[in-house]
């Protein structure tokens, strides 16, 4: 049986704050300072420094997603990473964005040479991962996310997954504190690799 690794995609696997933050300026007149915390938070109407309410921020991401998607550039070796790590594993990428962008999400990810399983979802990530991991027979599990919201989930739905917390973008992996749920905290996909390999060879469940 062979392990598996469930990744997310938006900084993990390609950037996107700093992509939406340019076309936020661009087609809204706002300014987007991320701080890791919540996106309304971090906009600012240039003209009148009024913060959007979180309908105005849902809207805004509906409108980068999928239309603004081609902005999105990849993260360093993560395309390697994953072609190194997918001779041993199963992948799936587990991306919290609607069923509607599901297509754009797998034709952006083909597009860098990355061709796994695309699941979407809304909410929190640990019962989306007790599936997968139930559905590929209880392998041994790692899960990338850069949110520690998902990796507290997880650990409270699947806590036998190991939980590799990593945050690609190098303006916001400062501000971003490592997820208290998770294992470990690693922001480069090099290094990563090397952690996710270690768990497969270990062949154990997380503690």
């Amino acid at each position: 049986m062979k392990p598996l690794l469930i990744s997310d995609c938006d900084e993990v696997l390609v950037h996107m704050v700093k992509h939406f933050g340019v076309w936020l300026g661009e087609a809204h007149d706002i300014e987007f300072t991320p701080d890791g915390a919540d996106f309304a938070n971090s906009m600012r109407h240039r003209t009148t420094g009024a913060v959007p309410s979180r309908d105005e921020m849902w809207a805004m991401l509906g409108g980068f997603f999928p239309a603004q998607m081609h902005r999105q550039t990849l993260v360093p070796h993560a395309a390697e990473a994953l072609a190194r790590l997918a001779e041993r594993a199963n992948i799936v990428i587990l991306t919290n964005i609607t069923d509607a962008c599901r297509a754009a999400r797998i034709e952006q990810l083909a597009a860098f040479g990355i061709r796994h399983r695309v699941e979407c979802n809304q909410g929190g990530k640990g019962d989306p991962v007790a599936r997968l991991v139930a559905e590929h027979g209880d392998p041994v599990t790692v899960f990338v996310d850069d949110l520690a919201v998902h990796h507290e989930s997880v650990a409270r739905h699947a806590p036998g997954v190991h939980r590799l917390h990593m945050v690609s973008e190098p303006s916001l992996a400062p501000r971003v504190s490592p997820a208290e749920h998770a294992h470990a905290r690693i922001d480069d996909w090099r290094e990563a690799a090397d952690w996710i390999a270690a768990r497969f060879d270990a062949g154990i469940a997380a503690a």
